[in-house]
């Protein structure tokens, strides 16, 4: 009922904005609109955030994503000039007489050295733009950063960033003002990624040669997105070039990458392909004993298909498909009490996206999205006494649609519609044919995500401008399905089980949702100088639970249910923002204050995995997460670069009047991924159009871990006695990486491009610890040993190419 009067409210607010139209256009007659694309002159690809001065006027403007711009004045001639960082500027001059549509195009300047490393923004749209706590970043942004084994990464880029840690070094996912990996939407072109790593957490899952941009929200979430209660990573494919064909591709030690794009018909239909692929087993023939037999493959092949038989209508049809094996000779990786010699991992991503964007107007577009997203997981053993394979799943089925509204300049609005199909398998084990492992088939889950949100963006003055944004959603669970009922004033217990109720499919059994208030400001206090403020609720429906350091590829996966809360965070963001006269300097501050309600942790001894009701292995209480992040950017000269600083804290409490479900006595805690203090710099040097040199060094604190107290004997045995969760540290993490690019003079014009990247991660070989562990002797505790990922430098050499 609630969701149907929101629907209801928006429209009418549409309708009221429609009507505003009218009666602003009977007002004044006299008002014509400038308006068109704005492109690469060589691809064709539309450029965002290209900023357009009127000149004879002094107004500004900025292009929308797709490179359109909307410019209303009076009529008259006008100079308007167009800038954007890496490309040339331009001026055209304009007679506006009536409605006016015109493209425009920019060429790259490839002679500039003045770059931004981190933003691919405009030069001071970080103090300009409304939003607090999102960043921006290029794919030439992130080539600068020096790769790991010659693999350039989007989502390592992202760790230079304040406000992002990880756990540990080559962990998968990564962390955001206190939430865990699980609580970051991945989108890429609009489809979910539930696991962004590849080789366990080494790389991400996105070829570099595809990318685009990347977008992190991390304070200031628009009302089009929600799910997960921490930040929103949005990955956008660039478009097909739609007048020449080209083949552009990489050599490198761990990965190659090879892709191809073109019109099929020009300037109308255009496809683009790219895959990469990894096959190292035959460096393991080569390897130490204990790690020959050792597997460590991946492949993706990233599609996209585009048609646009009019400036009115582009469709796009996008498609991802990656694989991922790994297996090492003796691990116990696999979280099983099954004594195996070794286990595989076997995880898939399966993405299409099919999107219709229609301009209906100067003042209105829509956007339409039909999108399937598959995720597999699968843990073998082919051990013949104990072999078993375990299967998980999440399918992911949406359907969206988001209308923009710009009725003049000092509004835009945005409403949207979302409606998501999820279905969940928790794990499913499956004996070999002479296994003594017993079969376990966990029950599905089902549910709908349903959500509607309205957004204006309101210019009250030169000054001061809001982004208000209002969203609801809901979590609708469904048959079949087989709830419990647990003892009154008792704990979630499998022996206190009272009752189970069947429900049918299709049958609605439980629902929760509620609304999602959003809010930025910016007031402008001076040349180049910003005041920004911020909050928004962000609910969360589905959770990744885990009692290891980092999510196997295999960790469970879990729809909100009646015994399983939806996480929800409310965040205040407040920062200053300043640039210099030239934008030659960038600085910022934010301060941030969080707070977790129905946070998730795991009980004392909990088995994960193979439970047949999660609500028994868990417990949900609340949790805060405050701190300040710096940043400091160069952006001009032959040197640049950024320094950021990040102060954070995240503390969790789990208290219950039951015993089992408290956490360290029901006492706040660290989270696991609490770590105090996090410096990254990068410095760039370009003394000439064709060669560069990156220095990047990264310290933070040592994450929290839980070490043993005590030993007790126990029928002979040895037994660590645990007693409070994450009071102690690994020790503090830092590294150093250099690398150098040679490039093709761009003043030398030739059809082919090629490059070399000779990088070395870890310069001064530093063995950081990933983990702590013991080993047990008759007498004490005292021989500790450190686990490190990357104990030593790697160099690395890899050979770019494109033509």
């Amino acid at each position: 009922m609630r969701f149907s009067l929101l629907l209801l409210f928006s429209c009418c607010l549409l309708n009221g904005a429609f009507a505003q139209q009218r009666t602003n256009s009977s007002a004044s007659p006299a008002t014509f609109s400038a308006t068109g694309y704005v492109r690469d002159g060589k691809t064709g690809k539309p450029i965002q955030s290209v900023n357009i001065v009127v000149l004879n006027v002094s107004k500004g403007y900025v292009t929308a994503k797709d490179g359109f711009y909307t410019i209303q004045l009076p009529p008259g001639d006008y100079i308007l000039r167009f800038s954007h960082v890496g490309y040339r500027p331009k001026q055209d001059t304009i007679s506006l007489q009536k409605t006016l549509f015109r493209e425009v195009t920019m060429e790259d300047d490839s002679k500039d050295l003045e770059e931004v490393v981190v933003t691919s923004e405009s030069p001071d749209r970080n103090v300009r733009k409304v939003e607090i706590g999102v960043s921006q970043l290029t794919i030439r942004s992130i080539r600068r950063i020096p790769p790991l084994m010659g693999e350039v990464d989007v989502l390592r880029s992202l760790l230079l960033l304040p406000g992002v840690t990880t756990v540990g070094e080559g962990a998968p996912g990564f962390n955001v003002r206190g939430g865990g990996a699980d609580q970051n939407l991945i989108l890429f072109d609009e489809a979910p990624v539930f696991n962004s790593s590849h080789l366990m957490g080494f790389f991400s899952v996105f070829n570099p040669d595809v990318v685009r941009d990347v977008t992190l929200n991390r304070g200031g979430v628009a009302a089009a997105f929600g799910g997960r209660a921490s930040s929103v990573l949005d990955v956008k494919i660039k478009e097909p070039d739609a007048q020449k064909w080209g083949i552009n591709g990489g050599i490198g030690i761990i990965s190659s990458r090879l892709g191809i794009e073109g019109p099929i018909i020009k300037n109308k239909l255009s496809f683009l392909l790219a895959a990469r692929a990894s096959f190292n087993d035959f460096i393991f023939k080569l390897a130490p004993p204990n790690l020959k037999g050792t597997q460590a493959n991946f492949y993706d092949l990233t599609s996209k298909l585009k048609y646009q038989p009019n400036e009115k209508n582009t469709i796009t049809l996008t498609g991802y498909l990656s694989t991922d094996v790994f297996k090492l000779a003796s691990d116990s990786l696999s979280g099983q009490e099954i004594n195996a010699s070794s286990t595989k991992f076997n995880y898939q991503t399966m993405n299409t996206v099919l999107r219709w964007n229609y301009f209906m107007s100067k003042q209105l577009n829509l956007a339409s999205s039909v999108i399937l997203s598959r995720y597999q997981a699968d843990l073998s053993s082919s051990d013949s006494s104990n072999a078993f394979q375990l299967k998980s799943g999440i399918w992911h089925r949406q359907v969206k649609s988001d209308l923009t509204f710009t009725p003049n300049e000092v509004h835009q609005w945005q409403v949207g519609l979302s409606a998501i199909d999820y279905l969940v398998q928790p794990n499913t084990r499956i004996p070999g044919p002479y296994s003594n492992v017993l079969p376990v088939d966990l029950a599905r889950e089902r549910a709908y995500e349903l959500a509607a949100y309205i957004q204006d963006e309101w210019k009250l003055n030169t000054n001061v401008a809001i982004i208000a944004g209002l969203r609801y959603s809901a979590l609708l669970n469904r048959g079949p399905a087989a709830v419990r009922t647990y003892q009154e004033n008792g704990p979630k217990e499998d022996e206190a089980v009272t009752s189970t109720k069947t429900y049918e499919a299709g049958t609605v059994y439980h629902s929760a949702g509620g609304l999602e208030p959003r809010l930025a400001v910016r007031w402008t206090v001076g040349d180049g100088r910003a005041i920004k403020a911020g909050y928004s609720r962000l609910r969360q429906y589905i959770q990744q639970v885990t009692n290891t350091t980092a999510a196997l590829p295999t960790s469970r996966w879990h729809l909100s249910d009646m015994y399983t809360k939806p996480v929800i965070a409310d965040q205040w963001s407040l920062g200053y923002f300043m640039n210099t006269a030239d934008n030659a300097i960038e600085a910022s501050g934010e301060v941030y204050y969080k707070t977790l309600t129905n946070a998730i942790d795991y009980r004392d001894g909990a088995e994960l995995q193979l439970a047949p009701a999660v609500e028994t292995q868990i417990v949900q209480g609340s949790g805060k997460a405050y701190g300040f992040e710096g940043l400091l950017r160069k952006n001009k000269g032959r040197w640049t670069g950024f320094m950021s600083y990040t102060y954070a804290r995240t503390f969790l409490t789990m208290n219950s009047p039951y015993v089992t479900e408290q956490v360290n006595n029901g006492n706040p805690y660290p989270a696991n991924y609490d770590k105090p203090h996090t410096l990254n710099i990068l410095a760039t040097h370009r003394p000439t159009t064709w060669f560069s040199m990156s220095l990047n060094f990264t310290y933070s604190t040592g994450r929290p871990t839980t070490q043993p107290s005590a030993l007790a004997r126990v029928a002979g045995v040895l037994i660590p006695i645990y007693l409070d969760r994450n009071q102690q540290r690994v020790p503090d993490y830092h590294r150093l990486d250099f690398s150098m690019t040679f490039e093709q003079n761009p003043l030398k014009k030739k059809k082919n491009q090629s490059s070399w990247v000779f990088s070395i991660y870890n310069v001064y070989a530093h063995k950081n610890a990933y983990s702590i562990f013991y080993k047990l002797s008759p007498a004490s505790l005292s021989d500790a040993y450190k686990l490190s990922i990357f104990g030593t430098a790697f160099p690395s050499l890899t050979y770019n190419f494109k033509f």
